[in-house]
Order: C-alpha cells, then sequence, then structure tokens
C-alpha cells in the first residue's frame, strides 16, 4: 500500500469558511415535488455550477438551487442554511473537523453510486461502524510553482548557484538558488525570488496547512499514528525544517519580512502572474489565477512544480502533496425524495459522460472515480502535472496530512503566531511552544466533538 494510499485512509480536513454570495438558479424546497439544493463550497466555480444546474434541470425537470459562498465564512454560511426549513440537501465538509461538526446531519452514503465508483486509493469519511458519511471528488495537487523562463535566464548568468533545475532536487541546492536570485534580481528583472509571503489574517494557510504538511505527514509517520485521535500532543519534529523554509520565502521574496503580515494570497499571485517573482508556493487550482492576470508574463508551457524541499527524510525522492480536503455530503434531515434527487443528481454529475465533460472542462477536477482515466484531466498545465506525478513511478507523492491539524481555530492562532514571528516580535521558540500548547487544546475540544 503506498504512503498515499495509507493517508487517504486516514481521511481528515480542515473546515475552510466562507462569506455568502448566493445564486438561485431555480426554486427550490417548495412541494411540488423533489429537488436539490447544493451549497457550493468554491467561489471561483459559481458560475460553472450556475449552467451545470441549469442544464441539469433542463434535462431531468428536477428543480436544482445553488448557493455559492465566498471566501471566508463558508461554516459560518452552512450554520446558517441548516437552520432553515429549506436547507440544503448537498454540502461539504472537511474530514474528522467537518464529520465532528455535522455527524447529526450525514446520510449513509454506503450504497451510492458514487461510492461504489471511488478508486481504490480515494478513500470516504467514515464513521465509527464503517458507514461512509462522505465522498471525495476531486484530488489537487500543491508544491512550488516557478517560471522556467526566468530560471531560464539565471542559469545564463555567469557562475549560477547551480547549473540546471536537475540539481535542484534538495533544500540546499533551492537554498543556494533563491538567495543567488535574490542578489542578482535587477540582473533577472525581477523584485524577488519568491513572491511575497502573505500572512494577514485569513490568509496563512499556505503556511498552517500546506507548508505544515511535510512535517506533519513525517511525524505521522514516525510515531506510526493511523487515526486522528491517536495524537492528542505534537512534537513538532520537523521543526527546524518548517522554520528554516518559511525563513527562506520571508528573506528573498518581493516584500520585507516584517510587510508579510498585511499581505494577501491574491498578492502574492499577482507577483508571480506579472514576472515579478520567479517562485510562488500554491497549488494546482492556481492557474485559473494566474490566467486570468490577463498577463503574457507566464507562458501555459513554463509554468511547472517542483517539490516542497525543506530537508524533509529522501527529500530528492519525493514528489507533490497530493490529496483531497473536498467531500461531498448528503443531508440527512431532508425528505426522502430530496434525497433521492440528490443522490440522482451526483450520479448524472460524475458517472454520466454529460457530467463528466463539465467535471473535467468546467470546474477542472481530477476526479477520483473508476470512469475517469488518465486523458480525462482538465487541460491546464498544472492539472496535467500532477496527473503526471500521480503514475511517476519514480517519485514518492506526499498525502495531506495537514488534515491532522485539531481545527480552524487552531490553525488561525498559529497563523497569527507566525505572523508575529515575521514582524519579529514573537520568538520562533515561543512559536513553537505556543503551537504544541494550543494543539493540546484544541485537539482534546475537536476529540470531544467525535464522541
Amino acid at each position: 500500500m503506498s504512503t498515499t494510499t495509507r493517508a487517504a485512509r486516514r481521511v481528515l480536513a480542515t473546515v475552510a469558511t466562507v462569506m455568502v454570495a448566493s445564486i438561485s438558479l431555480v426554486a427550490c424546497g417548495t412541494d411540488n415535488g423533489p429537488s436539490v439544493y447544493y451549497l457550493n463550497f468554491k467561489p471561483e466555480q459559481a458560475e460553472q455550477f450556475k449552467t451545470i444546474a441549469a442544464e441539469y434541470t433542463e434535462e431531468t425537470g428536477i428543480p436544482v438551487k445553488v448557493v455559492t459562498a465566498a471566501s471566508g465564512s463558508y461554516m459560518q454560511t452552512l450554520k446558517a442554511e441548516m437552520a432553515k426549513s429549506n436547507a440544503p440537501t448537498l454540502f461539504q465538509v472537511n474530514g474528522q473537523e467537518g464529520y465532528g461538526i455535522w455527524k447529526d446531519y450525514l446520510a449513509d452514503l454506503s450504497d451510492y453510486e458514487v461510492v461504489q465508483e471511488l478508486n481504490d486509493d480515494a478513500q470516504p469519511i467514515t464513521d465509527k461502524d464503517g458507514a461512509v458519511r462522505a465522498v471525495p471528488y476531486a484530488l489537487e495537487g500543491f508544491g512550488i510553482l516557478y517560471n522556467e523562463e526566468i530560471f531560464d535566464r539565471y542559469f545564463a548568468l555567469p557562475n549560477p548557484a547551480v547549473a540546471s533545475m536537475d540539481e535542484v532536487n534538495n533544500f540546499g541546492a533551492l537554498k543556494a538558488v533563491a538567495e543567488d536570485m535574490q542578489a542578482k534580481k535587477e540582473e533577472l528583472g525581477i523584485d524577488g525570488a519568491f513572491a511575497v509571503t502573505s500572512l494577514i489574517a485569513g490568509e496563512e494557510w499556505r503556511w498552517t496547512n500546506h507548508l505544515m504538511n511535510g512535517p506533519y505527514h513525517y511525524e505521522i509517520q514516525d510515531r506510526g499514528i493511523t487515526e486522528f485521535t491517536e495524537m492528542p500532543t505534537i512534537d513538532f519534529i520537523y521543526g527546524d525544517q518548517y522554520r528554516q523554509m518559511l525563513d527562506l520565502y520571508l528573506n528573498n521574496s518581493t516584500t520585507k519580512p516584517a510587510l508579510a503580515a498585511s499581505r494577501s494570497t491574491s498578492d502574492s499571485m499577482a507577483e508571480f502572474a506579472t514576472g515579478k517573482a520567479a517562485m510562488v508556493q500554491n497549488g494546482s487550482w492556481a492557474w485559473s489565477q494566474i490566467g486570468g492576470e490577463g498577463s503574457t508574463a507566464v507562458k501555459e508551457d513554463k509554468i511547472k512544480f517542483m517539490p516542497i524541499y525543506m530537508g524533509l527524510p529522501n527529500e530528492e525522492n519525493v514528489g507533490l502533496n497530493i490529496g483531497t480536503e473536498a467531500y461531498m455530503a448528503v443531508n440527512n434531515k431532508a425528505s426522502e425524495e430530496d434525497q433521492q434527487a440528490t443522490r440522482d443528481f451526483l450520479n448524472w454529475l460524475f458517472l454520466s459522460d454529460q457530467g463528466k465533460q463539465h467535471v473535467v472542462n468546467d470546474l477542472s477536477f481530477i476526479a477520483p472515480f473508476k470512469n475517469y482515466g488518465p486523458e480525462d484531466v482538465p487541460d491546464d498545465p498544472l492539472a496535467h502535472q500532477v496527473q503526471a506525478a500521480l503514475t511517476d513511478e519514480d517519485s514518492e507523492t506526499i498525502p495531506w496530512d495537514f488534515q491532522f491539524s485539531p481545527n480552524q481555530q487552531f490553525r488561525d492562532l498559529y497563523g497569527q503566531n507566525l505572523a508575529q514571528y515575521a514582524i519579529g516580535n514573537m520568538s520562533w521558540d515561543d512559536v513553537v511552544a505556543k503551537l504544541k500548547e494550543d494543539w493540546e487544546y484544541e485537539m482534546a475540544n475537536q476529540i470531544a466533538l467525535l464522541d
């Protein structure tokens, strides 16, 4: 069993939160028959789901309503909508955190067709009795994106730190290149080796989730952890590796470290998209942001992925972080006919040929179902590289073990402390001490929800 498969069976995730922006497509929740109400997690896909819902309604006559949440308060939106008489029939939960909060609303999906058609290494969320309560629907990958044209310019300079990308396969090589690029940024026509490290409140997820993933993964592996509840404390064994990578970002970016706490992810992505930075840490979902900047600074065939090299074990043979935090759930408080209508909608969207075209081409999902082949991937350069990493037998992908972190409260506190560290108001020793203290407290709270 691969590491990815093992960790996929430890399905855990984080709840992202969102501010409401709704799109009502067709009246839902009336007494005129079955209907579907989907509370959509991804604001960047609002228009796509509008098209999908309208097409499904036209084909089947079943009314569909979509409410799309904007970044910032998905949890608050879900709580508000669930309190209404016409609550969502289909919504998203994020691993054990989401399961703990919404377990009383999760229908048993064990015999659903979308569950039966899952690939073997894409495990659903299950309860303690083994019943399926939520189903994964998209795989994504993250690492360090880099602009190959800027790197080519760098390698053409006299005395580069390394001769080619083939030599950049560990932290030492990456550090040498990043610091040399930063010293030669004027010659390269950039403002920094890395785009800004965004640490504004609510925007720390690239560092509290994704950068932490490697340290989480190897500590879980070292300690033999297999279940969420087996990790009431964290040792932060690989904290030194995390810190050296964070420092590399902060000290070799477009912005002084002390200003990072006022910058957003969109600032960071805009810098990369417009050629002001050679590298940025982000995931396969970022292509829409980069391509949407209206700039040709990063050509489609020149945007590349590299792993997040930070000095972790065997990193020369380790690739991208690939997994999911996206799980569909059906509201067991909905009427039986609305639950059946929701089941039928899921079948159409993910398992029919017509729906599959929307999943791949409009929603840009790498779907974890048996009816999707290697050719059924979104037509963008980052999705193709994630698909290639999934089938690369020479390197090992890292599963999304950041989902082992206790809850959003823990991640928010950690993000605030990282911002204070970047500003210079908090020592690293104090950051680590607070991380361990907050982990223990919030994990106890989260485990209590699962009982």
